[in-house]
Formats: structure tokens, sequence, C-alpha cells
């Protein structure tokens, strides 16, 4: 008898039978809701009716399609929609599968275009888990760790972490903008660098919102110097920061490419990378292809998912049901001393643990996390030593089901921390 992978490890004990929006039940019944959203994938929340009603019509319709050799419907009518989305300018898409493969895609792209070897990323960012995703990540070593020597022609730069500095944001800012300067005259010369990577928020690194200026600053070095912008909008893309892109946050700023995946539809497996057709163009043929990529059933969800975003105004709610969940959630770390900062941007909303001389505290999230599933809550924790708890509730989130979520995360704080 086969068995999973001992690698393998569950976040939480719970084994599901079926989800409905933002609860999850598990084979006995029981009801947990659902803040992790699949790692923010069901965006429109579990089986919402209208994806799953075009995945239905797409499966009895045509289920593959391979891209390369023949052209279907879905895959058009979801790329002419998703102009109405991308940035101006950003119009031509390649579709892969997962958000590792379109990393790839984009660095790849980059070289092509620039003729440049090097790309750096930040300290903290998680980018995938495949080989050149990997050679990107910094936040953890559990990517790393006995995997050298990673891809070549990757060079790190600090990130504003200002929290963990101990500085307000504009020092961090400052601090994090110089030592990239540095390191253009240094270890990553400027004329060999094909792109800079960065997520609008660190996602695995421990949910830290990338400030505006640090953006507007990555943006005016890479015009100064050549260098493509590359925005990894993996997890924090449609909608889920409360705009529709993270990179919006930083206004005026727009990316040479756009990386999206998990929340582009719904749940089922898609990922894509968004550039202009000039840009696209450069990269050499026979570059850019796969088996499974725009894959006709995902297309069909996908574009369901954004039809939900649009009707239901889920961009807006998540805005919105954002503030309200970062609010509470900073309400109750106040009577908890342990808890060291929380923050966010829309739903995406992460809470740091520290011991009482200021050090991360990976135990008792550890606790609080377990505490919290206990209770029915669903969560997930990141940071480099897994100490910040994080809440991804889906894009369809009500204001009573955060204040659900909250009254069941203070019992989780209690049993955690008493």
């Amino acid at each position: 008898m086969a068995s999973l992978s001992p690698l393998l490890v569950q976040a939480t004990p719970v084994q599901v039978a079926r989800g409905e929006g933002v609860h999850l039940y598990d084979t006995d019944g029981n009801r947990y809701l659902d803040f992790t959203a699949g790692i923010g994938v069901t965006s429109t929340g579990h089986c919402h009716p209208r994806v799953v009603a075009a995945a239905q019509e797409q499966v009895a319709t045509l289920i593959h399609g391979q891209y390369t050799t023949v052209m279907h419907q879905p895959l058009l009518r979801l790329t002419e929609r998703l102009g109405d989305v991308l940035p101006a300018g950003i119009d031509s898409v390649f579709y892969v599968n997962s958000g590792s493969e379109a990393v790839e895609a984009s660095v790849r792209l980059a070289r092509h275009a620039t003729g440049r070897p090097l790309v750096v990323a930040f300290d903290g960012g998680f980018h995938g888990r495949t080989m050149g995703a990997a050679a990107l990540t910094t936040s953890g070593a559990k990517i790393r760790s006995g995997n050298t020597p990673m891809m070549g022609g990757v060079a790190f730069a600090p990130f504003p972490y200002a929290y963990r500095y101990g500085w307000s944001e504009d020092e961090a800012v400052a601090f994090a903008l110089r030592e990239l300067d540095r390191l253009l005259l240094t270890a990553a010369p400027a004329a060999d660098v094909a792109a800079f990577i960065v997520e609008p928020v660190l996602g695995e690194g421990g949910y830290v919102p990338t400030p505006a200026s640090f953006l507007v600053g990555l943006r005016e070095r890479a015009d100064r110097h050549g260098i493509l912008l590359i925005a990894d909008e993996v997890q924090t893309g449609f909608g889920r920061t409360g705009l529709f892109w993270g990179h919006q946050h930083a206004p005026g700023v727009t990316p040479d490419v756009i990386v999206t995946a998990k929340g582009l539809a719904s749940g089922f497996p898609l990922s894509a990378i968004a550039a202009p057709a000039a840009l696209m163009a450069k990269g050499r043929p026979g570059s850019q292809g796969g088996t499974y990529g725009g894959n006709a059933v995902a297309c069909a969800a996908a574009l369901a998912t954004l039809d939900v975003i649009e009707d239901e105004g889920l961009v807006a709610n998540a805005a919105k049901q954002g503030l309200r969940l970062l609010d509470a959630a900073r309400d109750l770390a106040a009577d908890h001393p342990g808890i060291g900062d929380v923050r966010g941007r829309g739903l995406m909303v992460g809470t740091e643990f520290v011991t009482p001389d200021g050090r991360p505290d990976g135990a008792t999230a550890a606790r609080a996390h377990a505490a919290a599933a206990a209770h029915g809550l669903l969560l997930l924790t990141c940071g480099a030593e897994g100490h910040v708890v994080r809440m991804i509730p889906p894009l369809v989130v009500t204001a009573d089901q955060v204040d659900e979520g909250i009254a069941l995360w203070s019992k989780a704080l209690t049993d955690a921390t008493t």
C-alpha cells in the first residue's frame, strides 16, 4: 500500500470532506472557519457556485487543449479579460501552472530581454521551491537546506523589515536602498543586473507589507540602470491586499513584469506572467511553453473568478474587512505582551510573537496556531522561525465572519499564553 511522502508535514490535523464559502467541514462533520484560503488560493471562497458551474460546463466541453498545439476559447477569453485588470501597457500574457513556474519564466524573460545574467532578490522573499525559484528564496532555511549549490546569478539585498531592525519605516527603507545601491556597485554590478524581483507583501517571510517608498525607490533605480522590475504577485494579486494588485499601493509604480497565480482561478492550477508585448517579444523562440499551461478548465474557472470579484465587489470587501481584521487583531495584541507586532495589508494579517527580550518566539506562535485549530479556526504560520501567525481569509469574508474569527483567535491566544 502506498502512502504520502513523510516530508509533507500538515499544518493542521483536519481531514477535510468538503468546503463552502469561508468554511471547511471535516470527515466527522465538524465545521472550521478557514482563514488560510488554501494559502491565499480560494479567493472566491470554497466552491463558489459560479466557479463550480463554469468548471462543470467546461469539463463537459473540452478538458485539455494543449495551447502550443491548438488554441481554445477559454484561454483567448481569459487573456482578453485580463486586459481589463492589468496595468496599462502590460498587455501580453504567458500561462503556466504554478507560482514557481511563473517566477522562473519571468527570470528567463528578463535575462533574454536584457542580455544580462544577474537577478537581485530581497531578504525574506519567497518565490517558490523549484530549483530556479528556490535560488531566489530566503524566507526560511527549509527551502535551501541540502539543496546547494543553488542556481547562480542571484544576489540578495536587505528588505525594509522595520520591526525586525527596530527602526521606523522610513529608516528601514533608507537603509535598504543604501545597501541596494552598494550592492549595485560591488557584488552585483548594475550593468549586469537583468531584474529586481520583489513581493508587494512578504509572504512566507513574515507578512510584512513592502513600503510604498521602497517600491518607488526600486522603480527609480531600475529605470536609471536599465533593470527590469518584476512584481511577484503570486499571493498579493487578484484583490488580496485591498487593491487588485499589491504593487498599486505604491502610486505611480508599474512593474515591467507581473507574476500571478494562487487566487487567479479559485483553486484550479493556473499561473501567468504578464508584460508589455514588446518586452515579451524579446524572449528567445521556444523559451515559453508547457504541456498543461493554460488548461481549459482552469481558464474557465479564472474567467468566473474575475466575474465574481467584479460583480460582488470583492476587492473593496478585502480592503474593508482587512481593516476590520487588522484593527481587531491589534486590539487583542494589546493584552498579550508576547505579541511584538501586528501588521497587514488587506486580507493579509500577520501576528508576530516575541520572547521578553524581543527575539522571535516560534514556540508560542505554534501553540497559538494549534489552539486556534482546536477552537475551529484554521490559520498558518510563517517567518524564518515560524514565529508569525497569518490570517488569509477568502475575499468573500463578511464582517460577522471576521468577528467570529477574532473571537476564536482570542481564545487561542489565552490558551497559548496562560
